[in-house]
């Protein structure tokens, strides 16, 4: 598998964990509002990230404040503009420079491979912090491991006690 292909992968793991945890905010009664707002960021982030990949302005911030309705149009948006995206790049494209200024002002050039995989990472972190807050609120987490990804099960769970404050 060649890293265009990798990042592709990458891609539809980010997409599918989303997607998994949407659905978990969306069937929770009383979702955390911190929750809400984590998993918010890791759509507005990348969004952001690709607005600069493509050279238009973003139509999100990074942190955007968003209900969940607004939260799963913004997935349906993000998603189709990275495959689209994505299904465009080329083996050559990946290792293309990409110029912007980040959210403090400073310019850089970024590689597009290091762009996407940034995302990847970036994101997955995020979906970890989320639920880590839905565990704290006594909400069972949504399973969003890359493994449970590729086998098409969700990875094993530690049962026992939950969390409770910190």
């Amino acid at each position: 598998m060649n890293a265009l292909q990798q990042l592709r992968r990458l891609w539809d793991h980010g997409e599918w964990a989303d997607a998994a945890l949407l659905a978990r905010l969306e069937r929770a009664a009383a979702p955390p509002p911190l929750a809400v707002r984590e998993y918010a960021h890791v759509l507005g982030a990348e969004e952001v990230w690709l607005s600069r990949l493509v050279g238009r302005p973003s139509a999100a911030a990074v942190w955007p404040e968003l209900s969940l309705p607004e939260i799963a149009d913004l997935a349906r948006a993000v998603r189709a503009g990275y495959l689209e995206y994505l299904a465009n790049l080329t083996d050559a494209g990946v290792a293309r420079g990409v110029s912007y200024v980040n959210s403090a002002g400073l310019a850089f050039t970024t590689p597009v491979g290091d762009i996407l995989l940034h995302v990847a990472l970036h994101g997955q972190y995020h979906r970890g912090k989320v639920n880590l807050m839905l565990r704290e609120a006594g909400l069972d987490p949504a399973p969003v491991d890359f493994i449970g990804f590729v086998r098409g099960v969700p990875a094993a769970t530690v049962a026992g006690p939950r969390p409770v404050g910190r």
